[in-house]
C-alpha cells in the first residue's frame, strides 16, 4: 500500500470513528441527577484558554460558586485538536462533562445527532434576547438551539488611505456593499494600476451571498443554482479585471500583498494589524478600519465559540444555569477586555470599551467590529465530514476561476462529489 493510500485509509477510519461516536452520543440514556448532600459538581471544559486566562476564570468561577453555594465547578482545559475526540469518547463511556466549549461547526454536528441540550427549552425569552440574533440562531436546527454563543470575532475592511486617495476615492465614505467594493477596486486598478484586494477561494463565499451549501436536512448539496453560477462568474470577472488578484491567496499571502501596497484593501480580523504593523510600519500608519461590506445576504460572517450542555450530563439544569452565567453580558464584557475578543451579547457593546476610540488602528478595528455584530452570523456546514465538503468546494472554485473550466458543468460535478461525501 502506498503512503498516500495509507493516509486516505487513516482518514477514512477516523471519519468512521467520529460518525459512530456521534451516533452513540445521541439523546436518551441520560444519567440520573447525582446530588451528594444537596451539592453538585459540574465538569466544565474549555479549549486552549489556560494559562493565559486562568485569572479571569478563577474569578468568574469563584463568583458563581459564591452566588450558587450548592454548585462546585471543576474546570479543565484541553488543546483544540484533542477536545472533540475526548468529548465524544467521554460521553460514549458514560462520563459526560456538563458544560463544554465548542465551535459552532462542531456544536451543530452534535446537535444534529441529539447529543446536546436544546437551549430553547431552558432559556426565558429575555435570556435569549440578550444575544445578537444572528449569532444565537447560528446553532438553531429545526427550531432547537444547540448552544449558547460565547466569544466571537468578525472581519473588518482595512483600507490603505494613500492608495485610495491617489485613485480619487474618499476614504471618509467607504463602500458598504460587495458591489460597491468591487467598483472601488475597479477604480483603484484603472487609476493607479493596483488591485483592490486578495481573496481566498473558500466555501464561505457562498454564505456571503446567501447561497446554502447543503439542504436544511443536511442530506444533499444545495448550491447548484443560477445564483451560485452568477456569484462565481462575477468573482472570475473581477479577477480578470484586476479588481481581485487572480490567485487563491491564503492569509499570509494577503498580508504580503497589502504590506507591499500591491492591493488597496484587506478583509480580515484584528490579528491582521499585528502582522502589518511589523511588516510595513508606513503602510500601517496609512491604514484605517471600516465595517466590512456585505453581500446579497446582508450578513457579516462571524467565528463564534459556544457553550453546549451534553444531553448525558448528570446535572442539566445546573449546567444550563452556569452556561447562561458565563455568557451573560457582565461575564462576556469582562472576558472581552481580558482576551481582546468580541462578545455575543447586545448589552456588552454599550460598554465604553467598545464605543470609545483613541483613533489608533487597533481601537478603530475594535469599535468597528463591535458595531458590525448586528449583522453577524456564523458560517458552518454542520456535518461530520465538513472539511471534505469545504475542500471539494475550494477545488471547484480553483478549477473554474483559475483553470477556466465551465462553471455549470463544474458545479454539477461538485454537487455529485459532495453528495457522495455525505453518504460516507
Amino acid at each position: 500500500m502506498t503512503k498516500k493510500a495509507k493516509g486516505r485509509l487513516r482518514l477514512l477510519v477516523s471519519m468512521l470513528v467520529l460518525v459512530v461516536l456521534l451516533s452513540s452520543c445521541g439523546g436518551g440514556g441520560k444519567k440520573p441527577e447525582n446530588v451528594n448532600g444537596g451539592k453538585v459538581t459540574l465538569q466544565f471544559w474549555t479549549i486552549a484558554l489556560q494559562p493565559t486566562f486562568t485569572p479571569y476564570f478563577n474569578r468568574v468561577i469563584a463568583d458563581y460558586e459564591e452566588k450558587n453555594p450548592n454548585v462546585k465547578i471543576d474546570w479543565k482545559d484541553y488543546p483544540y485538536d484533542a477536545v472533540t475526540n475526548k468529548l465524544l469518547t467521554s460521553i460514549a463511556s458514560g462520563s459526560s462533562p456538563d458544560v463544554v466549549n465548542l465551535n459552532t461547526e462542531f456544536a451543530s454536528q452534535m446537535g444534529s445527532k441529539g447529543a446536546v441540550v436544546d437551549m430553547n427549552e431552558h432559556l426565558s425569552p429575555e435570556e435569549k434576547a440578550a444575544y445578537f440574533d444572528g449569532i444565537y440562531n447560528s446553532t438553531v436546527i429545526n427550531g432547537k438551539a444547540y448552544a449558547l454563543p460565547w466569544y466571537t470575532g468578525t472581519e473588518v475592511l482595512y483600507m490603505n488611505t494613500k492608495l485610495v486617495k491617489e485613485a480619487g476615492l474618499d476614504p471618509a465614505h467607504p463602500p458598504k456593499t460587495r458591489e460597491e467594493l468591487s467598483e472601488w477596486g475597479r477604480q483603484v486598478n484603472r487609476k493607479i494600476g493596483k488591485a483592490g484586494y486578495a481573496q481566498q477561494l473558500v466555501s464561505k463565499l457562498f454564505a456571503i451571498d446567501g447561497i446554502p451549501i447543503l439542504n436544511k436536512e443536511k442530506t444533499a448539496a444545495a448550491f447548484n443554482t443560477p445564483e451560485a453560477v452568477t456569484m462565481i462568474d462575477n468573482l472570475k470577472k473581477q479577477m480578470e479585471d484586476g479588481v481581485v488578484l487572480k490567485e487563491d491567496a491564503e492569509f499570509s499571502q494577503q498580508v504580503k500583498y497589502y504590506a507591499g501596497e500591491q492591493v488597496a484593501f484587506e478583509l480580515a480580523g484584528p490579528t491582521f494589524i499585528n502582522f502589518i504593523k511589523t511588516a510595513a510600519p508606513d503602510v500601517y500608519k496609512n491604514t484605517i478600519a471600516v465595517p466590512v461590506p456585505t453581500g446579497k445576504a446582508d450578513v457579516r460572517l462571524s467565528n463564534t465559540m459556544d457553550l453546549v450542555v451534553p444531553t448525558k450530563s448528570a446535572h442539566v439544569n445546573e449546567a444550563v444555569k452556569f452556561a447562561v452565567f458565563l455568557t451573560n453580558a457582565e461575564s462576556q464584557t469582562a472576558f472581552s477586555k481580558a482576551a481582546n475578543t468580541l462578545p455575543s451579547t447586545k448589552d456588552s457593546i454599550k460598554d465604553p470599551y467598545f464605543t470609545q476610540s483613541d483613533q489608533s488602528l487597533e481601537a478603530q478595528a475594535k469599535v468597528v467590529s463591535a458595531q458590525s455584530l448586528d449583522k453577524a452570523t456564523d458560517y458552518m456546514v454542520g456535518v461530520p465530514n465538513a472539511k471534505d465538503v469545504n475542500s471539494a468546494v475550494t477545488r471547484a472554485f480553483q478549477n473554474i476561476i483559475l483553470n477556466g473550466t465551465d462553471t455549470k458543468q463544474t458545479l454539477t460535478a461538485l454537487e455529485q462529489e459532495v453528495n457522495d461525501i455525505l453518504k460516507q
